[in-house]
């Protein structure tokens, strides 16, 4: 067997068990293709997810059917305003020993899982939402004097609510760019909302099976690592994460007219395990400029910041991101022929 033989066969056996996942995942979620596949690339990747949507649309039902397909330990934390951060990492308590005597023994909080599914999560004050920053990162914990890593592999799944601002609180810039992907959850069509009300109403429960463990997760993200990216194809990335930042040399006019700050080089990072995800379910052991375009919207939206005119206009950053992706062109030679 050849070492081209073994990377196409190792392509199509990933494609077979991302397809095995999505197809559990299909018989419970209705439509939502895109964020389907969304959330199933942060999964592959090791990255987090934050889901964004007005209630009942299946965002926290889609968290809870991805853990009971994958043989994963999976918590849930429904964020509120008087949730503190021991809540969410755990706290000393004082318990009896064997010799009748009292000690502090640490308990573990809810973050201590596989799959958290933060629901709600714009809905706890600044400190708590902070407690789960190094989580997020680092896939450790930090309390009492001691770091204690997280069983791998870990991801957290967030959800929040874009229309009741009214107690909640904004999630600070560097958590958000802790998500890997911003996937925002629209409404189902015509035929996807009759075909849930078919599935809801008439008594029939439908429950996924398992079919993934831990183990293989970690193999197919070290798959995911070793798809190639051309040193063209790097550059393209490159340039349009760099055309996020005002006032750059890459910057569009919708970057300055409309952007605050631009993309963090996690935007870069994301980009890029994100379209290897793509090429590998395409087939192919490569990145393309396709599998690039199609992933850039998730990857960014939440890295950029809008200005107060971007915000008296009504522009949202999907539309700018649009503008810099269509203005960007794929080759360098030709970057520079249009500056």
């Amino acid at each position: 067997m050849s070492i081209g033989e073994s990377i196409e066969q190792r392509a199509e056996e990933f494609a077979t068990r991302y397809k095995a996942v999505s197809e559990q995942l299909g018989r419970v979620i209705v439509g939502h293709n895109e964020i389907v596949h969304g959330v199933l690339t942060c999964l592959f990747v090791g990255g987090h997810c934050l889901l964004e949507g007005v209630p009942g649309l299946g965002k926290t039902l889609l968290v809870r059917t991805l853990a009971q397909t994958l043989n994963l330990d999976f918590s849930r934390i429904q964020f509120t305003p008087d949730l503190m951060p021991a809540d969410i990492l755990g706290t000393n308590m004082v318990v009896e020993t064997p010799e009748g005597g009292r000690a502090f023994e640490f308990q573990k909080g809810p973050i201590f899982t596989q799959i958290c599914l933060a629901d709600e999560i714009n809905r706890a004050t600044p400190k708590t939402q902070s407690a789960m920053l190094e989580a997020m990162q680092e896939q450790k914990v930090s309390i009492a004097g001691k770091t204690l890593p997280l069983q791998l592999p870990f991801f957290v799944m967030a959800t929040q609510n874009p229309l009741e601002q009214e107690g909640t609180y904004p999630l600070p810039e560097a958590q958000l760019d802790r998500f890997f992907f911003k996937l925002v959850v629209g409404y189902s069509s015509r035929e996807e909302l009759a075909e849930i009300i078919d599935r809801t109403t008439r008594g029939i429960t439908v429950e996924p099976e398992k079919v993934m463990d831990g183990a293989e997760i970690l193999k197919w993200q070290q798959l995911v690592r070793e798809v190639i990216v051309a040193p063209h194809v790097q550059d393209y990335i490159v340039r349009i994460t760099l055309a996020t930042h005002p006032g750059g040399p890459f910057a569009q006019e919708a970057t300055n007219k409309y952007l605050r700050w631009g993309s963090s080089p996690r935007g870069a990072q994301t980009i890029t395990l994100a379209a290897k995800v793509r090429a590998l379910l395409a087939g192919r052991y490569n990145v393309s400029f396709e599998d690039i375009r199609r992933v850039f919207l998730p990857a960014l939206r939440h890295r950029v910041i809008l200005n107060f005119e971007a915000e008296a206009e009504g522009i949202d950053p999907d539309q700018v991101l649009r503008d810099i992706l269509k203005l960007v062109p794929e080759k360098a030679d030709e970057a520079k022929k249009a500056s």
